[in-house]
């Protein structure tokens, strides 16, 4: 009996031994994992069902002066599926429970992509060929909100639909050469939408949302780890009214005496904005593919510059006004041909006699040697310090992208023959932008005003930011910007095309060019660049309207120009109720 006893209690004490080592294994197991693998295992488990999303920001607009938006961000949705959890599911109609194949969810997909049910299945092969665990596979990306709303309508449980901001221009064309584009991922490529990148740009946010076994999203999981940030808005000073209108008129001319490419600018002459910048051709930046030439996808009012010619004999003037050293009635001789002492060699565009020409005669037969006689009356550096204040050879205060400065090389540069040329619009080059300055320099009162593009960054607060400086700069004297004003109007009067660019009941100061254009190698092509720029009413100076027209075939003249000019200054005129000229334009003489 003793021994039975004895024997109980071995077993006993064997067995609570054993016992105190299981549980001693499971305790030594649960502080590995509850203690010391804790952070490790927790993150392993959260990889495994917690899945981490980008949060698209909204990119700004870009807005004309009136609030029209020319380009926008509107949603769209990237349509995404889970390869590994591809499989047949169940789905309820008319309150009967459907098995759904993976081929008829995938057509039912293709049909709303616009793919076929084929090439959806291969997607999701293919992915899982590459990993067999994939969880994430693009079925296409962008679609729209009709597209989302059958996709999402499906229900089909390893479908995901994922916000992705898009951009879209909803005027299309209009100011579309100025607005820009960006890439189809989004990065900012040209115009406005790459130089104010820095107000339009959004912030991308993450939010992480855990998931079940089957690959579904959890009610209630969702976190938002970084707040997305939407961009700021772009406001300029284009009116896109205006803009549309001097589109089509100036693709309407050039189209028709064969231009390669022309531009209009019309500018505000007491602030410097600038209404609209038309371009021709112009570039739809909802299709930028389809515009091939990468030239015609930008601004050439910015981007390209050329020799001005004759519009350029303007600021001569003003210049020699304002030095005292002549007034519009001086009187010179001018020749057909004209050798200074220098060695130059001077010539008019037709031939004919000696013209006895008053200055204001000068701009009226837009005589080169005439103005040549003027202009050496004040010495190069002079002439040079005059045109860097009229804003030729900077870029303008617009920093629009790839802008142009042109071509102004110092005074103790120019030879014997750029000395005159550049009296005359020759031997320098010119932006649209600074000839549409001068003038606007020329019809206020000699104050050049910054060239103004953009009016600010506007947050959603509404508040504005990156206000361009508005504080003028007196180039010329008044009376001197008045005089020169005066002798425009003898242009537009008496010039050659009086009864091309009339506009009835305004006083209107203008004046043509017509200059070679460069072959790129140091000479010239046969083909000309023509160009009109004056700005009205007269007596009370509002707006400058400027074209140029580059290689008009059919009309290599300014006349080409011209009715461009004609028809897109009546239009500004009315649009902005103009008030009409009162008091007649003064009668200078042009000869003596």
């Amino acid at each position: 009996m003793a021994r039975t006893n004895m024997s109980s209690k071995r077993r006993i004490a064997a067995t609570v031994v054993v016992l105190f080592a299981i549980i001693g294994l499971f305790v030594v197991r649960l502080v590995d994992i509850q203690v010391v693998r804790a952070d490790s295992l927790s993150a392993d488990s959260l990889g495994n069902r917690s899945v981490e999303k980008t949060v698209y920001g909204s990119r700004g607009e870009i807005v004309d002066a009136n609030g029209v938006v020319l380009a926008g961000t509107v949603m769209r949705y990237d349509v995404v599926v889970s390869p590994k959890n591809t499989s047949t599911f169940t789905r309820t109609v008319d309150s009967k429970d459907v098995s759904i194949s993976v081929a008829d969810a995938a057509a039912e997909i293709g049909a709303i992509t616009g793919q076929t049910g084929d090439a959806v299945q291969t997607i999701v092969t293919d992915s899982l060929a590459d990993n067999p665990d994939s969880d994430f596979a693009y079925i296409t990306r962008q679609v729209d909100v009709d597209a989302f709303r059958a996709l999402e309508a499906l229900d089909i449980p390893w479908l995901y639909l994922y916000q992705n901001p898009s951009r879209v221009y909803p005027n299309g064309a209009v100011a579309g050469n100025i607005v820009g584009f960006v890439s189809g991922e989004g990065e900012a490529q040209a115009g406005l939408e790459l130089g104010e990148d820095s107000c339009l740009a959004s912030n991308n946010g993450i939010e992480t949302y855990e998931r079940g076994a089957d690959g579904v999203r959890l009610p209630e999981s969702t976190v938002t780890t970084k707040a997305a940030v939407d961009g700021s808005d772009v406001v300029t000073t284009i009116d896109s009214d205006l803009q549309w209108f001097v589109q089509q008129v100036l693709a309407e001319q050039a189209q028709a005496t064969g231009a390669a490419w022309g531009n209009v600018i019309v500018q505000e002459v007491k602030t410097g904005k600038l209404v609209a910048v038309a371009d021709y051709p112009s570039v739809d930046p909802n299709n930028v593919s389809a515009t091939t030439d990468p030239d015609d996808r930008g601004s050439r009012a910015f981007s390209a510059s050329y020799e001005p010619g004759s519009t350029f004999k303007a600021l001569t003037a003003a210049s020699v006004l304002d030095a005292g050293l002549a007034t519009p009635n001086s009187q010179i001789v001018a020749p057909f041909r004209y050798l200074p002492e220098n060695g130059a060699n001077i010539n008019d565009s037709s031939g004919h006699g000696d013209l006895r020409l008053t200055l204001t005669g000068v701009l009226i037969e837009s005589s080169n040697t005439g103005m040549s006689k003027f202009g050496e009356l004040l010495s190069d550096q002079q002439r040079y310090d005059y045109m860097t204040k009229f804003g030729i050879g900077t870029e303008t205060e617009t920093a629009f992208p790839g802008e142009d400065t042109g071509i102004l090389h110092p005074a103790d540069e120019w030879d014997n023959q750029t000395e005159y040329a550049t009296m005359f619009g020759q031997g320098l080059t010119t932006t649209a932008l600074q000839m549409s300055s001068v003038y606007q320099t020329i019809a206020n009162g000699g104050v050049r005003m910054p060239v103004q593009l953009v009016s600010g960054c506007r947050a959603a607060d509404g508040t504005l930011t990156e206000v361009p400086a508005a504080d003028g700069t007196q180039v010329v004297s008044a009376s001197a910007a008045r005089d020169t004003a005066d002798m425009l109007e003898m242009v537009y009067q008496k010039g050659w095309l009086a009864n091309v660019w009339d506009i009835p009941g305004y006083r209107v100061a203008a004046k043509t060019g017509t200059a070679q254009m460069p072959d790129g190698n140091g000479g010239y092509t046969k083909g000309y660049l023509v160009s009109v720029s004056g700005f009205a009413p007269a007596d009370d100076p509002q707006y400058v309207v400027s074209v140029s027209l580059a290689d008009p075939v059919n009309m290599n003249s300014s006349a080409a120009s011209a009715p461009i000019f004609q028809e897109v200054m009546s239009q500004v005129l009315k649009k902005y109720r103009a008030v009409p000229s009162g008091a007649a334009a003064p009668d200078l003489s042009g000869t003596w």
